[in-house]
């Protein structure tokens, strides 16, 4: 499992990109296509047309690492589109991690969690 410091995000572009390209290249498409920072140390996942190949681009503070995976057989399956303007989708750590496994999310059911944020009124109140 892979285990990401909660400040570090992961975008999924939703639009399959051409895989020979490499660092400059990646970096490009997340500064023009994805509208975000390549240098942030966030995550960013680029599937090819074929959906059987992924590569996450990411900045470790020293320089850029690619990791790139190949299924032998089935298919990536990204998440929805929320509209046809999106181009990226964020995604937790776990979530990617069945995506590169393969599995599909979009019949997985996601459960209530506590969020801190939300029930900070009722948890003021309850006091």
């Amino acid at each position: 499992m892979l285990s990401l410091p909660p400040t570090v995000r992961v975008f999924v572009s939703l639009d399959p990109v051409d895989l020979r390209k490499g660092f400059d290249g990646l970096s490009n498409v997340v500064r023009q296509g994805l509208g975000e920072e390549p240098l942030s140390g966030h995550l960013f996942v680029f599937v090819n047309r074929r959906g059987n190949r992924a590569k996450v681009l990411f900045f470790d503070r020293t320089g850029f690492c690619i990791f790139y995976k190949r299924l032998e057989r089935g298919t990536f399956k990204l998440p929805r589109r929320e509209s046809i303007a999106d181009a990226k989708v964020e995604v937790e750590s776990a979530e990617l991690m069945l995506i590169l496994e393969g599995i599909d999310l979009r019949g997985a059911k996601r459960r209530r969690r506590w969020n801190p944020h939300s029930d900070e009124r009722s948890f003021l109140l309850a006091r």
